[in-house]
């Protein structure tokens, strides 16, 4: 019997992963939209009774109520529907590590390179947003710390408010350059 020599693939060259966004920044009268930092994000789905183990397991409570979040640390967990959640990690920590210390059903699943977050800040940020965003988003309606998903345009967005000035775009990927355009466009004339 003869021997066959175990064939080895080439050593591939390290590549590095770019940010869709990088470099790019766009200011106006009032208002700075530029691409936030690489973060940790997994898509959440799980039962009523699975959510407590999940918030144990994650170190975040999750919200149970529409258009809420919660943060502790650099976790912020963002509702999106009775059964749904964003998580997001801005410090690179494990999420799905986290994710299978609860015992109970769920769904997680690892989206950290489908999306891309883009920070709209300054006392024009709201008009910004609001240029291709059809809520609502005074203070009243959409306070600190209010998530949903929505669009931008022709963008499905998930926008969460974690400051007063400042907004969260979280969109997929393939539309960021659209959707970072579109704001950086209604950055020329949020403040007009």
């Amino acid at each position: 019997m003869a021997k066959v020599a175990a064939k080895t693939a080439p050593a591939s060259p390290s590549v590095d992963r770019r940010s869709a966004l990088a470099g790019r920044e766009a200011t106006g009268a009032g208002v700075k939209v530029e691409p936030l930092p690489p973060a940790e994000r997994v898509s959440l789905r799980a039962p009523a009774e699975s959510i407590a183990s999940l918030s144990r397991a994650l170190g975040v409570t999750l919200p149970q109520k529409p258009k809420t979040s919660a943060a502790k640390g650099s976790r912020i967990a963002l509702w999106l529907g009775p059964d749904e959640w964003l998580v997001f990690e801005e410090e690179g920590k494990d999420l799905l590590g986290d994710c299978t210390k609860a015992k109970q059903l769920h769904s997680a699943v690892g989206i950290s390179h489908r999306n891309v977050a883009i920070s709209v800040s300054g006392p024009a940020a709201e008009a910004c947003v609001n240029a291709g965003c059809p809520q609502d988003l005074s203070l009243a309606a959409f306070p600190v710390g209010a998530c949903s998903r929505t669009v931008l345009g022709k963008a499905e967005i998930i926008l969460y408010r974690p400051a007063e000035d400042a907004f969260r775009v979280e969109c997929w990927r393939s539309f960021s350059d659209y959707v970072f355009t579109f704001l950086s466009e209604a950055a020329r004339d949020a403040a007009a």
